[in-house]
C-alpha cells in the first residue's frame, strides 16, 4: 500500500455522461474502505479547483448514486485553467493561464493525487497539470465512445440503449401511418451511437458522420422498402452527419467552449428535404437530445464503471501517475496521458470505419447509409 497517499481529489469535466456517478462512488468507496484515504471532490470541474470549491466525499454520500446519470460533482465544459477568462481590472475580460492557482489549492488542501474524469478537453488539462508536477490519474469519459485510448467508454452503452428505445418506439407509429421518421441522436463527429442504436432498433436508414449521404440515395432506400412491402422507414440520424457536399447542421457556436460547435437540426432538415422528393410519404423528425444522457444507467455501464474506478485506485496505490485508465481487449490497463493527448495525436478520434464489419453487415441486410 502507498503510504505516501493520504488524500485524493476528484473532479468531472466536460459534458455529463451516464456512469460518472458510478465511477465517483467506486473510487470513493475503495479509497476509504481499502486504503483509508480521505476523498474530496471539486465541484463544477476545473472551475471548482480554481475557486477551491469542494465537498468531502464519504460513503454515505455516494452509496445510492450507483445508477444515477449525471454527476454529483457537477461539471463544466468551458473552464480551462490554462486559458481561463478572468477580469482584466478595467471592467472587461481577458484570458490568462491561472493553472498555478489550481496547483496551490491542491497543496493548500493537502491533496496528494488528482483524479480527473473527462474527455479530450478535460484530459488535455490533466496532462498539462501532470507536466506541472501534479500527481494525476485520468479516467476517460464520453458517451460518444470516440476515445482512441480505450476500447469502450462508460456511458456509451446506456446512451445507445436509450437511443435504441427511441428507434423501437418510432417503428410502431411509423408503421401505423406509413410514415418516414428521422430520429436525431447525439455523438458529435462520431457515429457510434447512431450506428448501434439504428441497427439495434432496425432502422432502415442510418446516417453517420463517417459516411456522407444524399437525399436522392435516401429516397431510393425508402422506395426499395415500399416495393418490398415495408411502406414505412425510421431513419437514425447522427447529429454530426453530413451531406455529400459537406453540408452539416450547426445549431449554434459557443465561443468560450473548447468544443464551440453545437450540432442540432439535421433530422429536421433531412425530413424537409426528403418530403420534397417522396410525396407519397409524410416525413416527420424527432430529436430526443439530452434525454439519452440522463436517467438511470444501464447495468453494463454500472459494472464497467466499477472496473474503471477500481483500476484508478490501483494505479494511485502503485504510483502510476500521469496515466489514463484504459480498457484493452477486455482487460483493465492504462495509457500515458502524453500518448492519449500528446501534441502529435491531439484531435484524433476513434471513428466508425465505413468499411468495418458492422457497416458491411448492415448493408448486406439492406440498411442504407445514404451513400449509394
Amino acid at each position: 500500500m502507498n503510504s505516501k497517499v493520504k488524500k485524493i481529489a476528484l473532479l468531472s469535466g466536460g459534458g455529463d455522461c451516464p456512469g460518472l456517478n458510478a465511477v465517483i462512488r467506486t473510487i470513493t468507496k475503495i479509497a476509504i474502505e481499502k486504503y483509508n484515504w480521505e476523498v474530496i471532490g471539486f465541484v463544477y470541474g476545473y472551475r471548482g479547483l480554481y475557486n477551491n470549491n469542494y465537498v468531502e466525499l464519504t460513503i454515505d454520500k455516494v452509496e445510492d448514486i450507483y445508477k444515477e446519470g449525471g454527476t454529483i460533482l457537477y461539471s463544466s465544459n468551458k473552464d480551462n485553467l490554462f486559458d481561463y477568462l478572468v477580469d482584466d481590472g478595467n471592467g472587461g475580460k481577458v484570458r490568462k493561464d491561472v493553472s498555478d492557482v489550481g496547483v496551490e489549492n491542491l497543496k493548500k488542501d493537502g491533496v496528494d493525487v488528482l483524479v480527473v474524469l473527462g474527455g479530450d478537453g478535460t484530459l488535455t488539462s490533466a496532462r498539462d497539470f501532470s507536466r506541472k508536477g501534479v500527481n494525476v490519474i485520468g479516467v476517460p469519459k464520453t458517451m460518444d465512445n470516440d476515445l482512441t485510448s480505450t476500447d469502450l467508454t462508460y456511458g456509451f452503452i446506456s446512451a445507445m440503449s436509450v437511443g435504441t428505445e427511441f428507434i423501437d418506439r418510432l417503428q410502431t407509429t411509423a408503421k401505423s401511418h406509413h410514415r418516414v421518421i428521422c430520429c436525431e441522436l447525439m455523438g458529435r463527429e462520431a457515429g457510434w451511437i447512431s450506428l448501434y442504436a439504428g441497427l439495434a432498433g432496425n432502422a432502415g436508414v442510418v446516417l453517420i458522420p463517417e459516411i456522407p449521404f444524399t437525399i436522392e440515395n435516401i429516397a431510393k432506400a425508402v422506395k426499395k422498402r415500399d416495393e418490398a412491402g415495408l411502406p414505412y422507414t425510421v431513419i437514425a440520424v447522427a447529429e454530426g452527419a453530413k451531406y455529400a457536399d459537406g453540408t452539416k447542421s450547426i445549431g449554434k457556436i459557443v465561443e468560450d467552449s473548447p468544443d464551440p460547435i453545437r450540432y442540432s437540426g439535421l433530422a429536421a432538415k433531412v425530413a424537409d428535404d426528403l418530403e420534397k422528393v417522396i410525396p407519397n410519404h409524410e416525413v416527420r423528425s424527432v430529436n430526443p437530445g439530452h434525454i439519452i444522457r440522463g436517467g438511470d444507467i444501464d447495468a453494463y455501464d454500472r459494472i464497467l464503471s466499477i472496473r474503471f474506478g477500481n483500476k484508478a485506485c490501483a494505479m494511485i496505490d502503485e504510483g502510476l501517475f500521469g496515466n489514463v485508465v484504459s480498457l484493452k481487449g477486455g482487460n483493465m490497463e492504462y495509457t500515458s496521458l502524453e500518448e492519449v493527448i500528446g501534441d502529435a495525436k491531439f484531435g484524433k478520434q476513434k471513428l466508425v470505419d465505413p468499411n468495418g464489419d458492422l457497416v458491411l453487415a448492415a448493408k448486406a441486410m439492406g440498411v442504407s447509409f445514404g451513400d449509394e
